[in-house]
């Protein structure tokens, strides 16, 4: 048996669905990536790289092929938001530096995910065989690379981005059946909450200090 067919096996059943080995590992190794973004910690993107290519397993054997894509492109950013979080950390002390987007940067964020959700939905409609559910899943594949883009730059906002990513990939998941997905989707959302709170009060702290400092 090769890796890939031991991978596409079935680890056990959870609401009269089967799960996948890919399924539960990398979706396990994406809630870890995402509870060391909380902690700002740069072992965030290697664990999410690693789940992006085992969970190119999963969803190619749930014949998902937007999912495919996602994965591939979502490994393409954690290369590139692991180069950013270094030279950060070189830059501030050691550590990564939160805050808020500025206004610009919030319209770039929402207009590229408007026109990329469009542009991949209508991609998904006029080649059904990527994805059976085009615009759910156009929507979660470019919200997920917004909210990753918006991690690498140290934006809060990532947070709500996930918050909305969530409200669409719980019920896709498991109606994808990819149970184990829906079920860390949802453990996603209480960590984004966390999250969140953390990296708001970091953000205003960091910018009551800066205040303080050109004050003086």
């Amino acid at each position: 048996m090769s890796a890939v067919d031991w991978l596409n096996g079935q680890a056990f059943v959870a609401f009269d669905q089967k799960v996948i080995w890919s399924d539960m590992i990398g979706n396990t190794i994406g809630l870890a990536a995402l509870a060391l973004g909380w902690r700002r910690s740069i072992w965030t993107w290697p664990a999410q790289l690693l789940s992006g290519v085992i969970l190119v397993a999963a969803y190619a054997s749930a014949q998902l092929s937007g999912g495919v894509g996602k994965q591939l492109l979502v490994i393409g950013v954690a290369v590139w938001g692991w180069t950013q979080w270094r030279r950060g950390r070189r830059d501030h002390g050691g550590e990564v530096a939160v805050r808020f987007a500025t206004g610009r940067e919030r319209l770039v964020l929402l207009g590229g995910t408007v026109a990329g959700t469009l542009a991949v939905g209508g991609l998904f409609t006029a080649l059904p065989e990527l994805s059976w559910n085009p615009w759910p899943d156009a929507y979660i594949f470019v919200g997920t690379l917004a909210a990753m883009v918006a991690q690498a730059r140290g934006l809060v906002e990532f947070w709500f981005a996930w918050v909305l990513v969530d409200l669409v990939g719980v019920p896709l998941a498991f109606s994808s059946g990819l149970a184990f997905s829906g079920l860390v989707y949802v453990v996603y959302l209480v960590l984004v909450l966390w999250g969140m709170r953390d990296w708001w009060l970091r953000s205003r702290a960091s910018r009551a200090t800066a205040l303080e400092g050109a004050a003086a």
